[in-house]
């Protein structure tokens, strides 16, 4: 629709005001977006919120959704738009401040919510998503949540990114390292999908500058794009922008540029239940899933149109749960759901029942017992909010990763089946989580992004949640323990390019840079970044060479 001068002023002042940023275009808005303040507000050329501890929000501000980790900043500071972004990040540097970004909070880690960082960049008011003409991309800023990120597409344009499950994770750290979800066996990572990134760099003095880096191979900034295609979050920047552009894309039409997801995916949810399985059972079951994902891994399998989580709960839960999606406009969806579903449970020994209780990642489905079809955008809501476990706003967890090129061995198994049916740690929220990648996540070269893990089949979430703050050390000794068992044949950790193949940088854990928990002799780097770190190092000295951006698994300074 026609813009006019004043409204086309508006919108410019939101990204100029206060700081110059060498003529960069306003924020890309839907259609039928209000231009930030006709109402009259004045906050977009002010700037957001500072939150003092003296302020009623100052205390939920410092942390994020695992309550193990606090921060007593001096001040959180509201981020709003590039601007803002580029004057707050160059105050707090000129101030000797350590200054840590967040956007939907979700770290498993304690990258941002640390006892020495003294300010925090809080993007989740500069949440706007839209399609940019002039890029030919889609621009979702950091602060966006993958549910409204994928609404927003759907709804506007019929095209979507191959994001998470989780609804309240933030873009801004789900990008930076990976990003991954029910579509990816089908359509790869979300940055698989990146065309470009806009950063706000800073150098020792507290001088910034914003970068607009693509993936065009005549770009000089094109090796800040790649470490943003996997590179972890907190490492190069402040993110203020992603573009969204498929490979291949051609034309100008919006619905064009990026993927579109099915119209309509054939689910079904169901338990497994405990009682029925003795260790025979269980190995059985661990062993067909393992075996199915394995050999239906390469890019162009065609079986790559199925993803199914599978939640290995403690014996305390009752049941281990399996959610299961496949795309319904694909022949033969049902044929191939029945197929998978009887492959899976052959042998054990149990019988799949309803879904009846939160499970874990899975919420309680029982309506989905028989595979039932449904719209693509009201079966990711319906998977999406229902967490109750993450949606327990006193949770506190313990998280580890891992991914396996080859199925389970015989000892992992064993490994999985004693801790989960450990009778001196009864904890009905505990589980191992797999989550299916190969497909179109295998069909990219290891070395074409930052993230490298490009030949597994599953990716492993080990994971364990409770309330009081005087267990802490009960159940982060015993995650520690079982992952150690898991991964005994290779040092405790997962291995490099035989059976296992390292972690995801977006479940961080600080014990792979702990050498009391990594006996194995590889360094942390590796496991997450294989090949690609000395890479990464680069990156980090062109565009942080004071380390103004840095946490427990940062990446370095090269030493030359």
């Amino acid at each position: 629709m026609p813009m006019d001068r004043r409204t086309l002023i508006r919108r410019t002042a939101a990204v100029t005001g206060g700081t110059a940023l060498g003529g960069l275009a306003a924020p890309a808005l839907a259609a039928d977006e209000p231009a930030p303040g006709e109402s009259g507000s004045s906050l977009e050329t002010a700037g957001g919120a500072t939150v003092l501890p003296a302020d009623g929000r100052y205390a939920p501000l410092t942390t994020g959704n695992n309550m193990r980790f606090a921060a007593r900043p001096d001040y959180i500071k509201m981020i709003k738009s590039t601007a803002d972004a580029a004057k707050a990040l160059g105050d707090a540097v000129r101030a000797g401040k350590r200054v840590v970004a967040r956007s939907g909070g979700h770290c498993f880690a304690d990258f941002v919510s640390h006892p020495d960082v003294k300010v925090i960049l809080d993007f989740s008011e500069l949440n706007r998503v839209g399609y940019d003409p002039a890029m030919r991309a889609f621009s979702v800023e950091p602060g966006a949540r993958l549910l409204n990120v994928y609404e927003s597409l759907y709804k506007g344009w019929g095209v979507t990114i191959p994001g998470g499950t989780c609804y309240g994770v933030g873009i801004g750290g789900h990008v930076a390292g990976g990003g991954y979800g029910l579509l990816s066996r089908r359509h790869g990572l979300v940055v698989d999908h990146l065309y470009a990134v806009e950063v706000v760099v800073t150098d020792a003095a507290g001088n910034t500058r914003v970068v607009r880096a693509t993936r065009e191979a005549n770009d000089p900034d094109r090796d800040l794009w790649w470490a943003h295609t996997g590179g972890g979050g907190g490492n190069f920047g402040l993110v203020t922008r992603y573009w969204f552009r498929s490979p291949g894309a051609t034309g100008t039409a919006p619905g064009a540029q990026l993927i579109s997801p099915p119209s309509n995916v054939l689910v079904n949810a169901v338990g497994i239940p405990w009682s029925q399985l003795d260790e025979q059972g269980f190995t059985r079951l661990l062993k067909n899933y393992g075996a199915w994902f394995e050999a239906n891994s390469a890019p162009d399998s065609r079986n790559r149109h199925l993803n199914s989580i599978l939640n290995i709960s403690s014996q305390a839960n009752g049941v281990i749960g399996m959610f299961t999606q496949v795309d319904a406009t694909v022949p033969g969806a049902a044929q191939l759901m029945d197929e998978y579903l009887s492959a899976v449970t052959a042998g054990t020994g149990a019988r799949a029942r309803a879904l009846d209780r939160p499970n874990g990642e899975l919420p309680a489905m029982p309506q989905l017992a028989a595979a039932r079809q449904l719209p693509w955008l009201q079966a990711t809501r319906l998977i999406g909010t229902s967490n109750s476990t993450l949606n327990d706003p006193t949770m506190r967890g313990a998280h580890k990763s891992g991914y396996l090129r080859a199925n389970f061995t015989d000892a992992q198994v064993a490994a999985v089946y004693a801790a989960m049916t450990d009778p001196g740690y009864r904890n009905a929220r505990t589980m191992l989580v797999l989550f299916p990648v190969g497909g179109q996540v295998n069909a990219v070269a290891p070395d074409a992004t930052a993230y490298p893990q490009r030949s597994a089949s599953l990716k492993m979430l080990f994971q364990t949640f409770w309330n009081d703050p005087a267990q802490d050390a009960t159940h982060l000794g015993w995650l520690r323990g079982f992952y150690g068992r898991f991964f005994a044949a290779t040092g405790g950790v997962p291995g490099l390019g035989g059976q296992s193949d390292g972690c995801y940088v977006n479940y961080p854990d600080t014990d792979m840079a702990d050498p009391a928990q990594n006996t194995s002799g590889v360094p942390w780097h590796a496991l997450y970044y294989k090949d690609n770190y000395a890479r990464l190092q680069q990156v980090k000295k062109r565009y942080d060479p004071g380390n103004v951006f840095r946490h427990g698994l940062s990446v370095t300074l090269p030493k030359n």
